[in-house]
């Protein structure tokens, strides 16, 4: 019998498949698996999220987050640079001057609020299962896409295709989405379950 040969072909070749961050999202995917009736759905926030379908997104997107008292707001061009003044904290009470003698330094709000523009973005809350993190009906969440959802921070998850704000909770193999409001059941997310963590909110925006 002739003798087994190994040929060239076949195996993986250096350069060769898609380059990393190339594809339709523009960033590493997974695999996962969704109940069918919500694939739809979460096919459609994705498209609208990332901005495909221009023509349509902006009408498609508000309903879906409607659906968890959410309201997406895209962040604008952000300018290069607005520094505005810090006073010190030792002036008197009343109106401090704005002479140069008391501004103790100057801060950028976008640099102070925004630590990675492309993964940012806004969303308006509707609804109290948050109040105890000082998050109130109406307000607006600073949430960055490239944060890893570690234990303790509060996130936009999508669970089982529905759309919540909630304080993630990772403890002896359990996960749990947590309300911060007694009147609201924490959330165990089950094996069955498909949890996704869209952002981590890092700031609230809240009106006085």
């Amino acid at each position: 019998m002739p003798a087994s040969t190994k040929t060239s072909h076949g195996g993986a070749r250096p350069g060769a498949g898609r380059p990393k961050g190339s594809g339709r999202w523009g960033e590493s995917c997974v695999r996962m698996s969704i109940p069918e009736s919500r694939a739809g759905q979460v096919r459609d926030f994705l498209e609208a999220l990332y901005g495909e379908r221009q023509e349509d997104a902006e009408q498609r997107l508000p309903a879906l987050l409607a659906q968890a008292g959410l309201t997406l707001l895209r962040p604008p061009e952000l300018p290069a640079s607005l520094r505005l003044p810090l006073f010190g904290h030792k002036i008197a009470a009343g109106f401090p001057s704005p002479a140069d003698d008391y501004v103790e330094d100057r801060i950028d709000l976008n640099q102070h609020l925004i630590r990675h523009k492309e993964a940012t973005f806004f969303l308006r809350v509707k609804g109290d299962s948050m109040l105890g993190a000082g998050i109130h009906d109406g307000d607006l969440l600073i949430v960055d896409r490239a944060l890893d959802p570690v234990d303790g921070k509060i996130v936009i998850a999508v669970l089982d295709g529905e759309l919540t704000v909630k304080r993630l909770e990772r403890k002896k193999g359990t996960l749990r989405l947590l309300p911060e409001n007694p009147a609201f059941p924490p959330i165990e997310v089950k094996n069955e379950q498909d949890l996704v963590i869209w952002g981590v909110v890092t700031n609230v925006i809240h009106g006085l």
